[in-house]
């Protein structure tokens, strides 16, 4: 006989293990919930860990000369994510590491004049300031750079650190979830649950609210319930990294005559030093239909044309096609703002996605909002579903698993140490 399943009863179930999910749990926890957060790869895969850091204020949407209805929704998320960097917000971000404290925004003459006057008008007064020729960064401070450079007083952060901070925050209860055993299930009343098979005994997970953070994986999820609503959009992008030798870090927007920057560089460091540019921006969304070699050609002309003097000679190159999913906009435009709403004909269920990195707090704060307005408090259940399921892993950054190193840590301290055996003679990886 079929052994009977184990009822465990949750405040909170998040399926979905990116920023946004672990946001959530961050502050569900705070406020008393019990939560277990559930992910079926690692924890930051996909869009959180492809994201190139960059918590802004919208100033990168004010290429056609106005603030457009994005900048100002995300206007104060650098001095929120800034108060967190401090341990002074609604989550505690103080093992998060900070790249750069702020970043660039550069365009040739053909947009200087038409810039200047904008940028520094009152309405984005203490946004962004002018770059004196002497504080430049090492990358633009070359006789050849012509054009306007600004400032921005944002931040951009070391994506793997965000994650790791935010998992351990909730240590205990993040969760490895093998979709091949597991099944969600809604009852006549629309209400949903999941029951797992695991080792020990089968178990069915019942909370006041299941809460879809999944990112692309939310439209599959909505599937195993027949739901489908709320409608998910892709936006294919096709990013670019270079692995070169350039001994300084850049983050900066290059700003063309599109809504998005025609080249965004973002700085990143492998296990071993080594120096990686990311780049993103119009360059990617253009790539997304491209050929690998195709995009990595395309990327080329344009670091060229835009910074000739870098010598990218020996560089090594790679892309990462991505799907950035976002709740469906008219036009399938970009979405101003974070979503999370409740499915249609699931009555205890949410689905969200942040949209951007930077928005992750806002779906929190909307998320915690539903609750109250539907009278989800805080309940006594405690219960450690480690008895039953694994504990999630970090994942690994994109330019990892493109460019692996030739050996491992391990062996690389080894040699720099010159460690031998007991005998006195180099180890087996030393010879």
């Amino acid at each position: 006989m079929s052994q009977a399943p184990l009822s465990i009863h949750l405040d909170l179930a998040i399926i979905g293990g990116g920023v946004a999910g672990l946001w959530l749990a961050n502050r569900a926890k705070s406020a008393g919930f019990s939560i277990a957060l559930l992910e079926s790869k690692a924890l930051g895969s996909d869009q959180t860990l492809a994201s190139q850091g960059m918590i802004h204020g919208g100033m990168k949407y004010t290429l056609a000369g106005a603030l457009t209805g994005a900048s100002e929704a995300i206007a104060e998320m650098p001095k929120h994510w800034r108060a967190c960097l401090c341990g002074e917000g609604d989550v505690d971000l103080r093992h998060t590491r900070i790249l750069s404290d702020h970043f660039f925004m550069w365009s040739g003459d053909d947009l200087s004049s038409k810039l200047t006057g904008f940028l520094a008008s009152k309405i984005t007064r203490g946004r962004i300031e002018p770059v004196r020729e002497d504080r430049r960064p090492p990358l633009l401070r070359h006789p050849l750079f012509a054009g306007s450079l600004y400032r921005l007083e944002d931040i951009v952060i070391d994506t793997p650190s965000l994650i790791a901070n935010l998992a351990h925050n909730i240590e205990g209860h993040c969760f490895q979830i093998d979709w091949s055993q597991a099944q969600l299930h809604k009852n006549a009343d629309g209400i949903v649950s999941l029951n797992i098979a695991t080792p020990e005994q089968p178990i069915e997970i019942h909370a006041q609210r299941f809460i879809f953070t999944a990112g692309k994986g939310n439209a599959e999820l909505l599937q195993q319930l027949g739901l489908a609503n709320p409608v998910m959009q892709l936006r294919p992008l096709q990013q670019v990294m270079v692995k070169h030798h350039h001994p300084f870090d850049f983050y900066g927007h290059c700003l063309g005559r599109e809504t998005t920057p025609r080249l965004t560089i973002s700085s990143h460091r492998l296990p071993d030093g080594s120096y990686i540019w990311y780049l993103g921006g119009s360059l990617a969304e253009k790539g997304a239909s491209m050929a690998p070699e195709e995009l990595i050609e395309q990327a080329k002309q344009e670091l060229v044309e835009l910074i000739p003097w870098a010598n990218l000679t020996g560089a090594r190159w790679a892309t990462l096609p991505i799907e950035r999913a976002e709740p469906l906009q008219p036009g399938l435009v970009r979405p101003d703002n974070a979503f999370i709403a409740q499915a249609d004909g699931a009555a205890n269920l949410l689905v969200g996605w942040p949209t951007k990195l930077t928005l992750a707090p806002n779906l929190a704060n909307q998320a915690l909002s539903l609750f109250d307005d539907a009278g989800i408090t805080p309940s006594t259940n405690r219960i450690n579903l480690h008895d039953y399921l694994p504990y999630a892993k970090l994942a690994k950054t994109p330019w990892e698993l493109a460019f692996p190193p030739a050996m491992s840590a391990e062996e690389a301290l080894a040699r720099r140490l010159n460690i031998t055996d007991e005998e006195g003679e180099p180890t087996e990886d030393d010879n």
